[in-house]
């Protein structure tokens, strides 16, 4: 196993514990001293999505810029692009209309969905074939979340981070997140058959 397919693993297995230990690391993935250091610091200053705890435990912190898993991950939908920055004077001279605020307050509705026990899953599975599973789960949530308006925020391995009303506000919002969940368990069961 490479060292990228590796570390997916380990956050996998870490973002579902919570915390653990060095030696539980050194036993499930069969690492040496140097595998297990090489691991500490992409985990703690790499990736920056967990702590240490007395030289002893890993804990998850899932960092804010947790970025998607590449052997895990689907393509993402296109994103609108970014606002431009004007100055003043181009604000002026750009904007035809009536000046819009700089920011609304709306409400958002977060949901979060995971595969349950992809982390077994893993062990049983080649990784090619494990990768093909989880494009395939994605891939089915992603549709469902498009039908309802949300917009996936993060492919995060197995788990996705998703708005509703956000770009485009929804007085429903938080009815379209439940309907979305509820989409989702029977998209995913349907690729069971």
């Amino acid at each position: 196993m490479d060292f990228v397919a590796l570390l997916d693993q380990v956050i996998a297995l870490l973002r579902q514990r919570g915390r653990v230990t060095y030696r539980t690391l050194q036993r499930q993935f069969q690492l040496d001293d140097a595998a297990l250091d090489d691991l500490k610091d992409e985990l703690l200053y790499g990736q920056r999505v967990a702590v240490d705890e007395d030289g002893r435990v890993l804990v998850w912190t899932g960092g804010a810029t947790v970025p998607p898993l590449t052997a895990l991950s689907a393509p993402q939908p296109a994103r609108p692009p970014a606002p431009q920055v004007l100055s003043a004077p181009q604000a002026e001279t750009a904007s035809s209309g009536p000046p819009s605020p700089d920011a609304e307050r709306r409400q958002l509705t977060v949901l979060f969905c995971d595969l349950v026990d992809s982390t077994a899953l893993s062990t049983q599975l080649d990784p090619e074939d494990l990768r093909e599973v989880i494009r395939a789960y994605q891939a089915a949530c992603a549709t469902v979340i498009e039908r309802l308006e949300g917009h996936i925020a993060q492919y995060l391995g197995d788990g996705l981070l998703v708005y509703f009303g956000y770009p485009q506000a929804h007085e429903d919002g938080a009815q379209r997140a439940v309907q979305a969940g509820l989409g989702m368990v029977v998209a995913v069961q349907a690729l069971n058959t």
